[in-house]
């Protein structure tokens, strides 16, 4: 057969995932050059994890953290992250790349599409404590975005994960998040005046029962998707990648299935990988993550299942942290499709993680990632940090939010399914404590000896066992009202509760190492020529999760870097 006969379609550039790593991929591509370019998506729906996610977005020096007033340099930034980041886990080269490139491609996009994002003022780095971390304006969300500006695409965008809508209808903000969720002083009138505009948005009631406004993940994916329509960039979904085409050494095209149907399709100058990890791939976990691992605990899109990894297992890629994942404690509520993300009522004063000796092992308030990776760190055969419970009191149940909880003002014990979820093991009531340990099979005398020291924690202000409250960031989640340590308060007025909280994850972390110009290397350590990789299928850049949006920002930078050596784009 003749070259160029056996394809079906042919195009300049391929993306195969729909994420911020892959949409930016294909946008970029678009306005440096290439404008024949086909992005595709294995789901019905188009954002991925992207979408789910909070939307957080981490590029020291961006511009709207410049604009904002804040002081950060190249340097400071590096500095920050060579105390977390060896040059074994990260190579010169990738960091130097991403903090040299990342702020470039923000003004890119903010030039050029509708992306637009909002500095995080006080949204603080994850490690405060060492040189060079700032306590906020490193990390941006995305400006909120109005569904029907997407005409029909509206119906076909992935939501943010329910966590983050009140209601279960109103998408909110971080910042909203954080000051609704820990009912901070004004809260009430960020949540009626809310719920006023979606009641008296009656047009859009008739369409949809979600508000017309976007927030979070979805409405960076949504104002990454219009700039696509507006340049007319197709966007295949029910498209899954099945094989990666190279002949003699170069990429020049993907096999896919589509609407079940097999094509093959040309990629004259490149294929962008940006097709998320394998946390749904039960076999893959198994294989490559630390025990316990269960695909059900992960908030990540059930579509990743490693598609891309194994692909490029295939085509002799070098692999890098396929034994690591963007940890995360999940809430895995009885009925509910997708785990919850434990991130703010672990910090809420009140309330205790403890293992099955009843023993906490962890400071709860710092950041997830790191409490996740202790919790590896210290479990074992002799010492199990799983089952994990969170336990609290009548008090902090009354106050805080925990999973689909609320707080008993709003949603006593007679309207949650209490019996339900005690049978399926999801939660656990009792009148003392050891009756509590008891039920969720703890050992009593561990959990009354832990109780009674954090009790004592809780007057001093002082935690001399995990230190919790220390940090910038445990006090960001942490109840300011509550003295001496915003991070501490005593667990001792009945009834006692307990819910399990698993060792999950929104994503796993490990794949292809790539260069400066995100193409895939080989083993051997050649490029393999046509292909690219950037997002959870490329190996990281900030494995450290320095601070919140630490995924976001290299996998829309990398995709970034990848059009530059694509088109030979000159920033």
């Amino acid at each position: 057969m003749e070259p160029g006969q056996d394809w079906d379609y042919s195009f300049d550039v391929v993306v195969v995932g729909s994420g911020n790593g892959g949409l930016t991929a294909a946008l970029c591509s678009y306005e440096m050059g290439c404008k024949d370019v086909l992005v595709i998506e294995k789901s019905n729906l188009y954002g991925g994890t992207s979408s789910i996610s909070g939307g957080g977005v981490w590029i020291p020096g961006n511009r709207y953290a410049r604009e904002a007033g804040a002081q950060d340099s190249f340097d400071k930034a590096k500095t920050y992250l060579r105390q977390l980041i060896t040059e074994e886990e990260v190579p010169e080269y990738q960091l130097d790349a991403y903090l040299v490139n990342a702020p470039k491609m923000v003004d890119f996009m903010h030039e050029r599409t509708r992306m637009r994002y909002v500095s995080l003022e006080h949204y603080p780095d994850y490690y405060t404590n060492l040189d060079g971390g700032m306590e906020g304006h490193r990390s941006m969300e995305p400006e909120t975005f109005n569904a029907d500006e997407l005409g029909d695409e509206w119906r076909r965008l992935r939501r943010t994960h329910p966590m983050m809508h009140l209601g279960g209808v109103i998408g909110i903000t971080q910042v909203e998040a954080a000051l609704l969720v820990g009912q901070q002083p004004g809260w009430w009138k960020i949540a009626l005046k809310l719920f006023a505009g979606y009641l008296l948005d009656i047009p859009w009631r008739i369409r949809d029962k979600y508000h017309r406004r976007l927030a979070t993940g979805c409405a960076g994916v949504a104002r990454l998707r219009a700039s696509m329509q507006d340049r007319d960039i197709p966007l295949w979904l029910n498209t899954a990648m099945t094989r990666v085409v190279d002949e003699e050494g170069k990429v020049v095209g993907i096999e896919i299935t589509r609407n079940g149907s097999p094509l093959r399709i040309q990629a004259r100058r490149g294929v962008i990988l940006a097709a998320g990890g394998f946390e749904h791939n039960q076999a893959m976990r198994e294989q490559y993550l630390p025990k316990p691992t269960d695909h059900a605990w992960s908030a990540g899109t059930r579509d990743n299942t490693g598609d891309a990894i194994r692909e490029g297992l295939r085509l002799g890629a070098k692999m890098h942290r396929l034994d690591e994942a963007w940890w995360c404690n999940t809430i895995s509520v009885p009925g509910e499709e997708i785990p919850r993300l434990s991130v703010m009522e672990r910090s809420y004063p009140g309330s205790i993680i403890v293992n099955p000796a009843g023993v906490r092992f962890s400071n709860e308030s710092q950041n997830y990632m790191a409490f996740q990776q202790e919790t590896f760190r210290k479990h074992s055969e002799d010492n199990p940090c799983y089952p994990t419970w969170q336990v609290f009191d009548a008090n902090f149940r009354a106050n805080y939010f925990v999973g689909p909880l609320y707080t008993s003002k709003m949603r006593p014990d007679w309207m949650v399914p209490m019996k339900r979820y005690e049978a399926e093991g999801f939660i656990a009531r009792a009148d003392s404590v050891r009756e509590l340990a008891q039920k969720i099979k703890v050992d009593p005398d561990g959990l009354q000896d832990t109780v009674n020291k954090m009790n004592e924690y809780a007057r001093t202000g002082v935690d001399p066992d995990c230190h919790r409250g220390e940090a910038a960031y445990d006090r960001y989640y942490g109840d300011p009202r509550v003295t001496p340590n915003p991070c501490l308060g005593p667990v001792d007025k009945p009834p006692f509760y307990a819910v399990r909280i698993d060792p999950g994850d929104f994503g796993t972390q490990g794949g292809m190492v790539i260069n400066a110009d995100a193409q895939v290397l080989h083993q051997d350590g050649h490029v393999i020529d046509g292909l690219y990789a950037t997002g959870n299928c490329a190996a990281p850049t900030l494995p450290c999760y320095p601070g919140p949006g630490s995924t976001l920002g290299p996998s829309m930078t990398f995709a970034y870097q990848a059009a530059k050596a694509i088109t030979g784009y000159q920033d």
